[in-house]
């Protein structure tokens, strides 16, 4: 009997959502750029709740080619980023805390890639959706710090003043959750039910 596999989901969501929260990036900071010198563009997505938050910088990109294209396809102003983690974490520490981070980041997607590539992650649907949100927040992020030094974030629930976030770090909470879950509710096999499994085939042998 063939085993069902579920490692191709892991690579199907890291994809899909790296390529939706970097989508969702350019694309509202490019939206809501302001020619008039603002440092902020917003839009009220849902009124007195919810909005979309473009914050820029002062600051214009001095160099050229690929990166400093990547850099300023939304505008001449770069936009502000988070130097921190999820919540800001360490972001007082901006000289020291993008590299940290960057660091952490890529050893995550190794740790990610090689837990996805065992036959018996494989086997557990949960576990996989789980490592690929997971790997999609963590590939956005890492993009965004490689690129731009920090992290671009525009999702901003103001009702209660939340800090301001972006859509790998929802694909990272989600998959965060899952894996609670799948941790609570994943059940080995007990070594009775393995052994009948098993004695088929050594009937077999025989």
């Amino acid at each position: 009997m063939v085993e069902r596999s579920y490692r191709g989901l892991v690579w199907l969501l890291a994809f899909v959502g790296f390529v939706a929260d970097q989508a969702s990036k350019y694309g509202v900071f490019r939206w809501l750029y302001s020619d008039q010198g603002f440092h902020q563009g917003e839009y009220d997505l849902v009124p007195g709740y919810f909005k979309f938050l473009a914050q820029f910088t002062d600051d214009e990109e001095k160099g050229a080619g690929l990166l400093a294209a990547l850099k300023t396809w939304s505008g001449p102003l770069l936009p502000k980023v988070n130097h921190g983690a999820l919540f800001g974490l360490g972001g007082d520490y901006q000289h020291y805390a993008n590299g940290v981070f960057a660091l952490v980041s890529l050893a995550a997607i190794i740790a990610i890639v090689v837990w996805a590539s065992r036959r018996t992650t494989a086997r557990d649907g949960l576990l996989c959706t789980a490592l690929g949100l997971i790997l999609a927040g963590t590939l956005g992020n890492l993009y965004d710090r490689v690129v731009f030094g920090g992290v671009r974030d525009f999702l901003y629930f103001y009702l209660i003043n939340w800090p301001v976030f972006n859509f790998a770090d929802c694909c990272l909470v989600c998959g965060a959750f899952l894996l609670l879950a799948q941790a609570f509710w994943a059940k080995p096999a007990p070594a009775d039910q393995a052994a009948e499994a098993g004695a088929p085939a050594l009937a077999e042998t025989k």
